[in-house]
């Protein structure tokens, strides 16, 4: 199997509720998360004796499908192979992150992303320079919650300087992607988290998400 020879098969009667949940922003074939995933086992079971450029075609093709179904299909199978990747294939993948940008899109890539610096600690300061002071705030929005995952190697002077980039930004979900990064370091430090914005004036909706937990 490869991508050329890959569709999924989804149910009309899913198509547009699912496309309203997103907004009408994408066409959707009415494929559900747990039926792409099965449908798409057998493409990431081949996946695994391809070449890396093999691979990279096959993102960028199913990428460039009009159903949104195929977007969340080549992120999967990018995070797939995320042992094969390496920092020159981040590099490139990250120029899809903007592309068809939503946040669901956005937030998959950045599990990619985390994924890929859990393994590779060393190379976290160079993703995190992609994403940060960007025009385009989605791609902000995946520096700041770069280290959703990192827990106890969560890198706080990093995490500061995305947030505090931001800290007045008006957007929404950027503001939801502050309080986001601070709830989640809030399970692994409290302490860190209560100062950071006892220190920091935060807009409301970043205080009030990031201290959920709190």
């Amino acid at each position: 199997m490869t991508a050329e020879t890959f569709f999924l098969q989804g149910d009309p009667a899913n198509a547009a509720p699912m496309a309203h949940y997103m907004r009408n922003r994408f066409p959707f074939l009415g494929v559900k998360t747990p039926e792409r995933k099965r449908q798409l086992r057998p493409l990431i079971a081949a996946s695994r004796t391809w070449s890396t450029e093999a691979l990279r075609g096959a993102v960028a093709a199913l990428y460039a499908r009009p159903e949104r179904e195929y977007q969340y299909a080549a992120i999967d199978l990018a995070s797939a192979r995320v042992r094969q990747w390496t920092l020159t294939d981040m590099r490139w993948l990250a120029e899809f992150v903007p592309v068809k940008a939503w946040w669901d899109s956005v937030d998959a890539w950045r599990m990619v992303f985390g994924r890929y610096i859990a393994r590779h600690p060393a190379e976290k300061a160079a993703i995190f320079d992609w994403f940060f002071g960007q025009d385009d705030f989605w791609l902000r929005r995946v520096g700041i919650t770069l280290q959703l995952m990192e827990k106890t190697q969560t890198d706080t002077a990093m995490l500061s300087r995305a947030i505090l980039a931001d800290r007045t930004t008006p957007e929404f979900f950027i503001q939801k992607a502050i309080g986001w990064a601070l709830r989640q370091y809030s399970k692994t430090d409290s302490d860190w988290v209560r100062a950071f914005m006892r220190d920091h004036e935060l807009m409301s909706l970043a205080v009030r998400e990031g201290s959920k937990y709190l």
